[in-house]
């Protein structure tokens, strides 16, 4: 495992927010300096373009490579973002969003909720945590989410497992998170070389999740 990956069992618990998604025909997200800016419930979160379109692409080359879910209902909204050709049904890779009105929760129990859900899916001697930086006062750093395997339970996604990475985030107005997924074969958590993704690749996104990533209130 690289020496920059601190790999822990997990074992928190809770809960997180969670809305259902619905089709989404135009993009919900405008751009600025080539950045994603999604407007909702009060908030302006802006983040990184999905890696699996260059750099440099305007929307309509994103659009081209893409296809999208957006919901706003009840003090949440999520946004979910496939490749194009992909969708709820199959995917590979998906990245997204959730922002919520919520502002008595701090982010770190934020934090937990959302981790808390996830594990509830995945064989508990398949997962593990990982984070590149300590937790500061003022900001959490991205969060590495590894499941080698799903519980057998979950028969949709049987012998698969899959590798995750959150962004926690805190405005005025309320909590942000940013996310990005891979899903793969079913795979040894602690040995990296078998994730359904490069590390490297997993800890570019982290970097990118602490530099480009900004809740803000709406103007």
């Amino acid at each position: 495992m690289p020496s920059s990956i601190k790999t822990a069992v997990l074992t928190a618990g809770l809960m997180m927010l969670a809305a259902p998604a619905s089709a989404q025909s135009a993009l919900p997200f405008t751009q600025d300096a080539g950045r994603l800016v999604l407007d909702a419930l009060g908030q302006r979160l802006t983040m990184p373009p999905p890696d699996w379109v260059a750099a440099d692409a305007d929307l309509t080359a994103i659009s081209e490579r893409v296809s999208t879910r957006f919901l706003e209902d009840g003090g949440q909204a999520q946004l979910t973002i496939y490749k194009r050709g992909e969708g709820e049904a199959f995917w590979s890779t998906i990245y997204g969003a959730r922002i919520s009105t919520e502002t008595n929760m701090d982010v770190a129990e934020f934090r937990s909720r959302v981790v808390n859900v996830y594990a509830q899916s995945c064989d508990p001697d398949a997962v593990a945590l990982f984070q590149l930086e300590p937790d500061a006062e003022d900001a959490l750093p991205p969060l590495g989410y590894v499941c080698g395997a799903y519980l057998d339970a979950f028969t949709d996604f049987a012998g698969q497992g899959e590798v995750m990475v959150m962004g926690f985030y805190k405005s005025e107005a309320g909590l942000g998170l940013v996310f990005q997924e891979w899903r793969g074969e079913a795979f040894d958590a602690s040995a990296p070389a078998s994730w359904p993704v490069p590390a490297e690749t997993v800890e570019a996104r982290m970097a990118q999740f602490t530099s480009e990533v900004s809740l803000t209130l709406l103007d």
